[in-house]
């Protein structure tokens, strides 16, 4: 076998399901994938994948290569981990990982990361997967909720970003403001889409306003900012995204139980090289300016 990246491929086709992941963890177009698939699949003389309506599962034969592959792809992510994050200067890639909820904050700190060091590629991948420090697929990530106990990384407690409630002034001009949370009931509320959601405030939410109040759902955090602030009802943002977006009006004040805490994590094999420790440093001096505003 000498195409070490159809094979590579199958291996992330497998893992993630779809073409269009697999696309995505390699950051290549859907219609690369399909061709290093097919022509794997032609020079091996087998079927590797059942194609269905939901995604591609393995077959018996593809089970068995991608055992080989997983194991020698595990190494070779080890290896390039160690490699890129050697040296004295603090240039080629950075790759950063977090929930989208937080590119708000996180965004802008890259761009002037980037100002100070030019000779920085900055890759940002969001989403709720796990990225997977210890195969080198982020430098640094910013994780929330409890804190993270995969062996070999350094975990820092980072920032606790308060959580209020917000209506868009055009909501209170129309339906008033409510006057305690006992009034919440005849209010209209945004929220998270999942009904199971453990974040602190989704289930104050679902303890304090029943369902039928919860009138706009949507699994994008981004959807319900903007649903927010167009008038849709009532829901929950941090304060710095609120002043950020503006015409937004607090109808209750941050507790102390809606917040979730925010954690930097790196591996052990890259914690201490320049480029990382640059960036950690950087991030910790604008979260600064979060917690004054």
């Amino acid at each position: 076998m000498n195409n070490w990246d159809e094979i590579r491929t199958a291996f992330n086709v497998a893992r993630v399901g779809t073409v269009s992941g697999a696309a995505e963890v390699l950051g290549v177009h859907h219609a690369t994938v399909i061709r290093h698939i097919d022509a794997l699949e032609d020079r091996l003389g087998v079927r590797l994948f059942q194609r269905h309506a939901r995604g591609y599962t393995p077959t018996e034969a593809g089970e068995d290569l991608l055992r080989v592959a997983q194991a020698t792809d595990e190494q070779f992510a080890q290896l390039a981990g160690r490699i890129k994050g050697q040296g004295d200067a603090v240039s080629g890639e950075l790759v950063v990982t977090s929930l989208g909820g937080l590119s708000h904050l996180i965004v802008p700190v890259l761009a002037a990361f980037q100002r100070e060091y030019p000779e920085i590629m900055v890759r940002y991948l969001t989403g709720n997967r796990l990225f997977r420090l210890e195969y080198g697929e982020a430098h640094v990530a910013i994780r929330a909720g409890s804190v993270p106990d995969q062996p070999d990384n350094v975990v820092q407690q980072f920032f606790r970003q308060p959580i209020a409630l917000f209506a868009s002034a055009a909501y209170i001009a129309e339906n008033g403001m409510p006057e305690s949370v006992a009034k919440y009931p005849a209010h209209r509320f945004v929220s998270m889409d999942d009904p199971k959601s453990r974040a602190p405030f989704a289930r104050w939410l679902r303890e304090n306003v029943p369902d039928q109040a919860i009138v706009f759902r949507s699994g994008d955090v981004h959807a319900l900012r903007r649903a927010i602030a167009e008038g849709a009802g009532i829901g929950f943002m941090s304060r710095l995204q609120a002043a950020e977006m503006g015409g937004l009006v607090e109808v209750h004040a941050p507790l102390e139980e809606w917040s979730t805490p925010l954690w930097l994590v790196t591996h052990m094999d890259l914690h201490r090289t320049t480029k990382v420790q640059a960036f950690l440093g950087f991030l910790k001096d604008h979260a600064k300016n979060w917690e004054a505003a």
